[in-house]
């Protein structure tokens, strides 16, 4: 936790430790009542000034992370997010259908755009061919939690328009079109909010989030929809089961068959 200038972090020093301490303080890293290190202290565990430190300090206690007394010290306060969703990977269309039912979305852009060879690449066209791009938030108990960025194939791409969109899960609207889908390929990894993406999901720049990259086939095997999705990790979260398995030459993890799905 010692960043050594301004310029490495690509944020000021005082922002890089209001992030550390705030994502303490929700994992309870500093318990409620109990006091928290001085100024002096955390300046010596960041490695940066006590100013520095106040600042952080300062704005965690006005968002009512923390509460301040002089001569008594600085205090966790009980902060309750919202509850996480679990998103199963297994069932992952029926919980891609669910979530869709039972969060609410913001359509944020829409249009067709020449597809990058990125995006080329994942759906099997040729870079520049027309392609369906969308963006959109969804939310969460009224809290913005994912920001979608999804491309569609010229044919696929065509088949609702924007109001649609706005109203029902891609997933439902492209069964309606007669496409089949059938399966997905799915990575998942981390990358920090841009202060875009940081501005919509009410998170700030920098911030760590869960980072998907989906890409859907129909029964043909045809990629219909490319995906690349990024979650607030303390309202978004993967859960699976593992069982341990005896082999030959090694015990190994193995996923488990769930029969509950909640959204994805």
């Amino acid at each position: 936790m010692r960043p050594t200038s301004e310029h490495e972090l690509g944020i000021p020093l005082h922002h890089h430790v209001y992030i550390v301490l705030r994502q303490q303080i929700l994992e309870r890293h500093y318990p409620p009542g109990e006091v928290m290190p001085s100024e002096m202290e955390l300046s010596a565990l960041f490695g940066v000034s006590r100013i520095t430190v106040r600042r952080a300090l300062d704005r965690l206690q006005s968002e009512k992370f923390v509460s301040r007394a002089r001569g008594r010290g600085t205090f966790a306060l009980p902060v309750v997010p919202p509850a996480p969703i679990k998103a199963n990977l297994r069932g992952i269309f029926e919980n891609l259908v669910a979530m869709g039912l039972q969060t609410s979305v913001r359509l944020v852009e829409f249009g067709h755009v020449p597809a990058s060879p990125e995006v080329a690449l994942a759906l099997e066209c040729k870079p520049g061919d027309d392609v369906q791009r969308a963006v959109r938030i969804r939310f969460h108990e009224g809290a913005p939690f994912s920001h979608l960025t999804t491309y569609l194939p010229p044919l696929v791409g065509r088949v609702f328009d924007e109001t649609e969109l706005a109203e029902k899960p891609l997933l439902t609207l492209l069964e309606k079109g007669g496409v089949k889908v059938a399966g997905a390929e799915q990575s998942i990894s981390a990358k920090l909010a841009d202060p875009i993406v940081a501005q919509l999901l009410d998170i700030e720049p920098g911030a760590a989030l869960v980072w998907v990259k989906r890409l859907v086939r129909d029964d043909a095997g045809v990629p219909v929809e490319f995906l690349q999705a990024l979650y607030r990790p303390e309202i978004y979260e993967y859960h699976i089961k593992m069982a341990r398995i005896e082999g030959e030459s090694a015990s190994m993890w193995s996923p488990q068959e769930t029969s509950g799905a909640g959204p994805l």
